[in-house]
Order: C-alpha cells, then sequence, then structure tokens
C-alpha cells in the first residue's frame, strides 16, 4: 500500500508498508535526489525486492525544493527564498521525517538505513556520518562524493564517456570525434543555415555563442546515453533502447556522412519518439552551472543554485582526452556565471570540509557501489576504507544499476554485489537488534 505523508516542513515521501514487520522489521530510508521522487522510486527496484525480503518498511523522501517539496509555492525559486536549498537542510528534512514517522509507526526500535543513487547516494552517505545516531548503514551507489567536493580532475567525466564508446568500438569514437570537427570547420566559415538543415534545427545559428549552445546540446545527448547504458529497455522520462551506447555506435558507423550520423544519434536522445520535426537546442537543452547538464523545468532551477554553492562539477572538453568539441569549464568562469545568475558564489571547500570529502577512514557502515561503464564512477570511492566501509566495482554497470529492479539481462556482476549488499545491510540491522534488546 502506497500512502503519502505531508510533515510541517512540506518533505513529500512515497511510504510502500506492504512487506513490513510491523515495529520489527528496519526502515529503508531513500534519500531523493534532484527530481520528484516518484521518478526515483519507479527506478529503483532493487530497494523494494529488499524490503520483501528482510521485512522493512521503505520511505521514498523528496528532496526539498524538488518535485512537489516546494517551501514557498510558486515563489520557491526566487533569490530570496533559494537560500534554504543545502545538502545540510535537505538531510535534516530527512531526519526529521523518518523520526516523525518512527514515533507514528510505533517503530522506535527499527534500524534506518540509507539508500541512494548519484546525488542521492551522496546524501545517503553523508545522512550516515552525520546523523550515526539515527542512520545505521547507507547504501551509496554511483555517489561522486570525490568530484562534488572538488577533488579530481576536471578532463575525467567527458574522457569517461569518450570511453563508453571506444569500448564498443576505436572507430566509433574517430567517426564522432570527426563529425564535431566536421561542424566546427562549417561554424568558423559561418555557414549557418547549412549547419540548421544538416542537424534538422528549428532556427539556424546565429554566432559563435549560440554554437557553443548547440555543442552542449550535442554533448548532452552522449552524456545520458553512457549513463543510462543498461542492458534492456528503459524509461527515464525519455525511451531509450537496450544498450544504447552500441545502438548509436552502429548509427554513425554505417552512416556514410559524419554529420548525418551524429544527427542520428541524437535523434535517439531529443527524438526517442520520433515525433520532432525540428530541433529546438534552446528549449531541450539549458546552459547552467554543471556542465554535466541540469536537466529541463523547475528542478534545472534548484540544481542549477545547487551547484552554484555547494556542489562542485568543473567538467569541461578539450577535443584530446574525449571526442568533444573544446568547451572550457573553469572556475572563474563559474563563479561569474553563478554571480550574475544567483547572486552568489561557489563555496568549493565546503563539501570537503563538512563532509569529508574523499576521507571515509572515520566513517562506518557504509557500501560505496559504482559501475564500470559509469562515467560518475572515477569521480567516487572506488576502494574499501575501512572493514565496514566498503567500494564495489560492478563490471558492465551504468549508473546505480544496482538500484534497480532485478531484470533477466542484467550482468551476472550486478546479480553478486546485490547479494553482497543484501548481506551486508541484514548483518547491520541483525546487530542493531542484537543491542538493542
Amino acid at each position: 500500500m502506497n500512502d503519502w505523508s505531508k510533515p510541517k516542513r512540506r518533505t513529500r515521501a512515497q511510504i510502500l508498508n506492504q512487506f513490513w514487520s510491523k515495529s520489527i522489521g528496519p526502515i529503508f530510508l531513500y534519500t531523493g535526489n534532484e527530481g520528484d521522487i516518484w521518478d526515483f522510486a519507479k527506478n529503483c527496484g532493487f530497494i523494494s525486492e529488499l524490503a520483501a525480503e528482510q521485512q522493512a518498511l521503505v520511505i521514498f523522501a523528496e528532496h526539498r525544493y524538488y518535485g512537489k517539496s516546494l517551501p514557498f509555492g510558486k515563489k520557491t525559486y526566487e533569490r530570496i527564498n533559494i537560500e534554504f536549498l543545502t545538502v545540510e537542510q535537505a538531510i535534516a528534512d530527512y531526519i526529521l521525517l523518518v523520526t516523525k514517522l518512527k514515533s507514528e509507526l510505533d517503530a522506535e526500535n527499527c534500524p534506518v538505513i540509507a539508500f541512494g543513487g548519484s546525488y542521492g547516494g551522496m546524501l545517503s552517505a553523508y545522512i550516515r556520518i552525520k546523523y550515526p545516531n539515527i542512520v545505521e548503514g547507507a547504501l551509496a551507489s554511483s555517489a561522486p562524493v570525490v568530484s562534488a567536493a572538488n577533488i579530481g580532475d576536471s578532463r575525467q567525466f567527458f574522457h569517461d564517456v569518450t570511453k563508453d564508446f571506444e569500448r564498443v568500438s576505436p572507430d566509433c569514437v574517430s567517426k564522432i570525434r570527426e563529425a564535431f570537427k566536421e561542424l566546427e570547420k562549417y561554424i568558423q566559415q559561418q555557414a549557418w543555415n547549412k549547419i540548421g538543415n544538416e542537424l534538422s534545427l528549428c532556427k539556424p545559428l546565429k554566432s559563435k555563442k549560440e554554437a557553443d549552445h548547440l555543442y552542449g546540446w550535442a554533448r548532452n545527448a552522449f552524456t545520458y546515453l553512457a549513463m543510462f547504458n543498461y542492458p534492456y529497455e528503459t524509461e527515464m522520462g525519455l525511451h531509450f533502447p537496450a544498450n544504447p551506447v552500441d545502438v548509436a555506435c552502429r548509427y554513425i558507423i554505417q552512416k556514410s556522412e559524419l554529420i548525418g550520423g551524429l544527427l542520428s544519434i541524437l535523434n535517439m536522445f531529443y527524438n526517442s519518439t520520433g515525433t520532432k520535426k525540428c530541433f529546438d537546442i534552446y528549449t531541450e537543452y539549458q546552459h547552467c552551472a554543471d556542465p554535466t547538464g541540469c536537466g529541463l523545468g523547475s528542478a534545472s532551477q534548484a540544481w542549477d543554485f545547487q551547484v552554484c554553492t555547494e556542489v562542485n562539477l568543473l567538467y569541461e572538453t578539450n577535443n584530446e582526452t574525449d571526442m568533444f568539441p573544446v568547451l572550457p569549464f573553469t572556475e572563474g568562469m563559474r563563479r561569474s556565471y553563478c554571480h550574475s545568475k544567483w547572486g552568489v558564489y561557489p563555496n568549493t571547500e565546503w563539501l570537503k570540509i563538512q563532509y569529508w570529502g574523499e576521507d571515509f577512514k572515520a566513517a562506518s557502515n557504509i557500501i560505496f557501489s559504482n559501475g564500470d561503464l559509469d562515467p560518475w564512477a572515477n569521480g567516487g570511492i572506488l576502494k574499501n576504507m575501512t572493514p565496514s566501509v566498503v567500494a564495489y566495482i560492478i563490471e558492465g554497470g551504468a549508473h546505480h544499476l544496482d538500484l534497480r529492479a532485478s531484470n533477466p539481462a542484467d550482468p551476472q556482476s550486478v546479480t553478486i554485489i546485490r547479494k553482497r549488499e543484501s548481506s551486508i545491510i541484514s548483518e547491520w540491522v541483525k546487530k542493531y537488534q542484537r543491542h538493542s534488546v
């Protein structure tokens, strides 16, 4: 049975209680990330499967300023109101929600295990280290806690996107790179009408600035194809075929014309229904402080503010370590954009100080999991820190594959990792129950 809980702080939560052994079974708390909580709940079937196995109550909690958890209604994204959008306050919301529900549901002695994927995975790790008295353990899947804390190489992300395509075929990467170089040649010639015709744009470009937006729009498609490179068809707001990177490479390798091949790949992402007659690059992609993309709609505004304040994602492309056009993104560019847009300057050191950056040696009971196909993986924790802070690499796994529901097409590696995660979480629960007795 699914219910909706709306505490005074306007945190929306989906509650799944059909498997729960009331007052005894654990509580699985999904720390919602940058979007509507229902979308994450639909794509985290492993948590429900584990709840059935361990007789748990499941709470999918929505992040403040996303979905319907809007503290100021239609005025939520005004500068004066958005300042309350922070990591600290988001995880405090989750703690208030879970403690309130524990009291209401006679679940005071039930251990809480946090789950999250991507930014939500960061939050699940953070909530464990910040509130170990309330959260017994955490599964942080595809959590880029290292890169988000401003640690690492700005070339890493798009290098790893490129590597995903190179794994399919080095010829695929060569053709994509050449397609972008051919496009750059037309841009240098200011052949705006030709570019518009070749890429089916609704309106021709008019300047180099618009050409850079076109590059960001195109790069965005490759980013999502790499992230959601699952071995089966998925619906993530858009339709993705099974193994979309393989499909994209087949398209461009088979095409005799390079830009025509590039268009076929862009069609996969921006026109998966086949109903669009042309592309509007400004409604389909919004430039923001996250070069990997902020998404669209109101959620994009919230995420843009977060990556202008606490979350650091300073990735860029150079056409040498990656296959994309040169699009720099320096700290200076970020500061200038963020101050102009939101009137703020990024705090580049905060996550490193407040949530330990890459140093989790003093933590306990955290599982970090990453797929080797996921371009976010090398921005996360890839090695065991302590006997109870462990890292798993999922061979053939894309973005937080382990949180998704079991599928016959799953690689054996993710099945094995899920069993390990299940076993560890079960031990956390048993240990808590022994101590509480």
